[in-house]
Formats: structure tokens, sequence, C-alpha cells
């Protein structure tokens, strides 16, 4: 599960070159990706942003590229992302699991979603990994460097905690 080979299959995609030609300005603004060990029910989206309309669109992968219009909740341009990474999804679920055992985290993750994003003039992965025993995981990931830059383990819980208060 290569970065590069599903940014290639979007290119690649009529919906998304039909989209580009229409707006040549468009930019990538963000990247959401869940892989699924439970249910193999992975996705992976791709954000693409019109600075002329302010608007935003998400192209989900399946079977065909689906161009599906995103509401802006935050009214900040959002900032371009560079797509020259080639990374490998494999590789980033390594590292979690390589950072669990040195937490001396003992569980099973059954779901990974990351959002690929620029924050400070970086691109990170922000993580919320989901593992058994209602344990769930936030991770920040620097791409460039391919390391863990924050990790907090949370539990469903610790989370009705906050909730009640």
């Amino acid at each position: 599960m290569n970065f590069q080979f599903y940014l290639e299959k979007l290119f690649a995609s009529e919906n998304f070159q039909e989209f580009k030609k229409e707006n040549p300005e468009a930019y990538p603004c963000s990247g959401f990706f869940m892989i699924d060990f439970e249910k193999s029910d992975n996705q992976f989206h791709f954000d693409y942003f019109i600075p002329s309309t302010k608007k935003m669109f998400s192209f989900k992968l399946e079977s065909e590229i689906e161009k599906i219009p995103v509401e802006i909740i935050d009214k900040r341009t959002p900032e371009k992302l560079s797509m020259n990474y080639n990374f490998d999804f494999d590789d980033v679920v390594k590292l979690i699991e390589e950072k669990m055992n040195k937490e001396n985290i003992n569980k099973k993750i059954q779901k990974v979603l990351l959002s690929l994003q620029k924050l400070e003039d970086n691109d990170f992965l922000l993580g919320t990994i989901f593992i058994s025993a209602l344990g769930i995981l936030k991770v920040k990931i620097n791409i460039p460097e391919m390391k863990i830059i924050s990790f907090e383990k949370k539990s469903f819980l610790d989370m009705m905690k906050i909730i009640k208060k």
C-alpha cells in the first residue's frame, strides 16, 4: 500500500483529469487514509482546494474515483501539501507498532486513521489508531523524516470521564 500508487491512481482517473482541466489552480491540501485490519474496509481520499472559489473537493479512491464536495468549517485557506513522498502505509503501521512495543502496549491494532496535513510548514500524518481493549493511540508523524514526534495512549474510559465532566 504505497502512497504514490494511490496518487498515480488519482492522477490517471478521468474524473480527476476533468477536475484539473476545469480548475488548474486547485492544489492538494489534505488526505485521509483508513486501514481497517478487522473488516478490510480500507479507504483513501485526497482533498483539493480551489482558491478562486474557496471550495474543496475530496476524491475517494475506490473501484472508481468519486469527487465529493467538502464543507469547509474553518475559514482559513488550507495550505498546499507536497505530494513528493514515496512512503508505504505498511511501513507507517510498523513504525506505530515499534513505538507501541517501546511503550509496552501489547494490544492489537484494529484500525488506523491517518490524516495528511500541513502544520507549521511541515507535512504530517496525524493518526488515530484503534487498538484492542477499547484503546486509542494518537500519533503525529513527520513525513520527511518518517519519525513519530508525538504519541499518546488513551482509553475509551478516559474519554467517558471527560464527557461526564
